[in-house]
């Protein structure tokens, strides 16, 4: 092992600095072969030869396609797990870049290719400074958050076991590259999704008197559905109730048997979410009677919303400013989902925001274009790494 400063903000600046040029051609190697959910298998590889290198012992085919190495410190102590997800997306890439996807159709358009090299990066920092770890760092790679069934694959498989507490991550294209960013309490939003089938019965359109028209209940669905959130759920509880699909009819001067409605309802408290729920499944009740329809409603429910628990918060949050400075600042939840939800309902767990937004660009994740700037990865790492390298102190 090399001889290393006392300072840890100069080990870890100075560990990242040796390993930046190869954590950037790896992920440019991942990014031109994106594998979509459950499907990462040539990623899953890539992680397990570079955790191979390292000598970091690790076991593959969790969760189907995910990865799980361990690091042990030379003292006893907690269990700290950093997960990453590595699946991409089925869309195309537009950017251009001399590494875009070789896959069509298929784009790390979220930045989990991002994702997984820095974690990687805190993997090979870490190990280096394994002898200065109280307890053990699981390194979590996760498949098909896209999917949000990746990390309930995986702790179905074992890997939230002896697990005592657990950091996020996720590239922010809002922030510019070199910022951090962080919510309290609630930061992402249950994801529940439903579908409504509304039977009525089919007729031509010039006799709508004879036949029962389930396109107009559909429509009513739909409007009755906006008050759910506007009339029913506590104005300080954030709620999105959105119809995403309505089906229904093949011609215009036919009334048709059936339409179809699918849509999602995000939450960040547990009673919106009840609310909700119970809400919808009342008002398909009550078209039956008003409309004279049948309706099946199928509601599922989704993650979980993600709860940033300060007892992990407070110290990233410090040892991000010991490292890089005042780097870090609160923002606002989002009603996107995220399945880390899963890991955090298990034990205290944070995400961490880093911006990966390139000067003069306006990005945004799922897009076509998406361009993260790459700086985002070791300073990502410096940020990850002294933050397990305070908590397991």
């Amino acid at each position: 092992m090399q001889h290393l400063p006392n300072d840890p903000e100069i080990r870890v600046r100075d560990l990242v600095g040796a390993i930046e040029p190869h954590l950037i051609d790896v992920r440019r190697d991942i990014h031109a072969h994106p594998e979509l959910a459950f499907e990462e298998v040539r990623t899953a590889g890539v992680v397990a030869a570079e955790l191979t290198r390292m000598g970091i012992p690790h076991r593959t085919g969790i969760g189907r396609t995910g990865v799980v190495g361990v690091i042990q410190g030379g003292r006893p102590g907690p269990t700290l797990a950093i997960r990453a997800d590595m699946d991409a997306l089925p869309m195309p890439e537009e950017t251009g870049l001399p590494f875009a996807s070789t896959v069509p159709g298929k784009m790390h358009a979220c930045g989990h290719d991002i994702h997984t090299t820095t974690l990687l990066g805190v993997a090979e920092v870490l190990q280096q400074l394994a002898p200065q770890l109280a307890g053990k760092l699981v390194l979590i790679f996760q498949p098909a958050e896209e999917a949000l069934g990746g990390a309930k694959a995986m702790i179905a498989d074992g890997a939230a076991e002896g697990v005592d507490m657990a950091i996020g991550f996720h590239n922010a294209p809002d922030m510019p590259v070199g910022r951090f960013g962080f919510c309290r309490g609630p930061t992402l939003a249950a994801a529940d999704r439903f579908d409504l089938l509304i039977k009525g019965k089919g007729g031509h359109a010039a006799h709508p008197y004879a036949a029962i028209d389930p396109i107009v209940a559909g429509a009513a669905f739909v409007s009755q559905a906006q008050t759910v959130v506007s009339r029913e759920i506590k104005p300080l509880q954030p709620a999105v109730v959105t119809i995403g699909m309505f089906h229904g009819g093949t011609a215009p001067n036919i009334i048709p048997e059936s339409v179809e409605l699918k849509g999602t309802v995000r939450t960040l408290h547990t009673e919106a979410r009840d609310v909700a729920e119970a809400a919808l499944k009342r008002l398909a009740t009550g078209l039956e009677a008003m409309h004279r329809v049948t309706c099946t409603l199928d509601y599922r429910r989704g993650v979980p919303p993600l709860v940033n628990d300060d007892r992990v918060l407070d110290p990233v949050i410090a040892a991000v400013r010991a490292q890089l400075g005042e780097v870090i600042s609160e923002g606002v939840p989002s009603m996107g989902a995220e399945d880390f939800a899963e890991f955090a309902g298990l034990m205290p767990a944070m995400q961490l925001r880093i911006g990966a937004g390139a000067p003069g660009r306006d990005d945004r994740l799922h897009n076509t274009h998406y361009q993260p700037d790459e700086r985002c990865i070791g300073l990502g790492v410096q940020a990850l790494s002294r933050a397990a390298l305070e908590i397991l102190s």
